[in-house]
């Protein structure tokens, strides 16, 4: 956990990873703020830090509040934090997310989109004003449009280095647009992005060589969430779609691969050996009361993981390398008003002493 790993151009420090955590607290025009620097600056001690979830164009935006990459404003309002988080010795990759259907028109100011004109089972988020509200039936995307979609993130991913990121993670799991086409709860399409495993898995292939084509691959990483049943998600197939995706991105370069633990344990394993890259493991899986620990860890740096992700305790734990290399007590599962409500208490958790 505390060795040095070299991932692509960089070296990392340790083999712990500040996962990506949605912050919600960028201005209405996607611009994030001199809070945001303050916050991951903190966390710069992290091997690799992964933002938050940031918009690669305005028709992916999902969240209220939530930053993006999309525009040169955007571009500028980044470079403080990224310049900040170097500063600190640290290294940070963008986390590229598309909403797809995972939206509502009074956020994004459009009718979302996605592989089909399925409304995922649930609410979503719509504003102060209007409260949750039940999910819109999305826009489904033509090929041509879906193939646009995918080279989207390519010219999202330059913007990124432009703004002093070390590289990106593109967001394929807990139910965005990625996993969607993925998903046949959420893809009933019969085209060349739908229909079997190799029709569902193209989306997220493209996508993938678009970014790697902008800034080269050893700077690209994919998250993914096997069998994740986020956003009323549902996948079929689940070792073979992602035993293809896996054969299919591989002889790309990838920087990694970064799995979350949301499918049984031979599946992972078996995607470990088939990746020939860096495999990145979030031991806790789909957001849920169990937070991961450092022996979760432990265990899946021994199964062959070659790094290890944490969100919430990242959250509660700034200096969280330390704490777990030093067994320094951690701070319990963070105040829920310091996820997203609050403009500063989530820059407020202190560092340990050290003796």
């Amino acid at each position: 956990m505390f060795d040095s790993y070299q991932l692509g151009g960089l070296r990392l420090p340790n083999r712990v990873v500040m996962a990506p955590m949605t912050r919600a607290r960028a201005t209405a025009d996607g611009l994030v703020t001199p809070a945001i620097a303050t916050y991951y600056a903190q966390r710069a001690t992290a091997g690799l830090i992964v933002s938050e979830g940031v918009a690669p164009s305005a028709r992916g935006q999902s969240n209220v509040k939530a930053p993006g990459l999309y525009t040169d404003e955007q571009v500028a309002a980044w470079r403080p934090v990224t310049a900040a988080v170097h500063a600190n010795g640290g290294r940070i990759f963008a986390q590229l997310m598309h909403g797809g259907r995972v939206g509502h028109e009074a956020v994004q100011g459009h009718r979302p989109v996605g592989p089909s004109a399925v409304a995922l089972d649930g609410q979503v988020y719509a504003g102060t004003e209007l409260g949750f509200q039940p999910a819109p039936v999305p826009y489904a995307l033509s090929t041509a449009e879906a193939a646009e979609e995918a080279r989207l993130f390519g010219a999202a991913a330059r913007r990124a280095v432009e703004a002093g990121f070390d590289g990106v993670e593109l967001h394929g799991a807990n139910g965005y647009l990625i996993q969607q086409f993925l998903s046949s709860r959420a893809n009933r399409r019969t085209d060349a992005y739908g229909g079997g495993v190799t029709g569902r898995i193209r989306f997220a292939v493209e996508a993938v060589e678009a970014a790697a084509d902008a800034i080269g691959a050893d700077r690209v990483g994919l998250r993914i969430s096997p069998g994740g049943t986020a956003w009323d998600t549902a996948e079929e197939d689940i070792p073979q779609l992602y035993g293809a995706l896996a054969d299919a991105l591989a002889p790309l370069g990838l920087a990694y691969l970064h799995t979350l633990v949301t499918t049984d344990e031979d599946t992972l394993l078996a995607l470990r050996k088939a990746w020939p890259g860096t495999f990145m493991v979030n031991p806790s899986g789909q957001i849920g009361p169990q937070e991961a620990t450092r022996e979760g860890g432990q265990e899946w740096l021994a199964r062959g993981a070659d790094l290890v992700s944490y969100g919430r305790k990242y959250l509660a734990n700034p200096d969280l390398v330390e704490r777990f290399r030093t067994g320094a007590p951690l701070h319990p599962t963070p105040d829920h008003m310091t996820f997203y409500q609050d403009d500063t208490a989530f820059i407020s958790y202190p560092s340990a002493q050290y003796a």
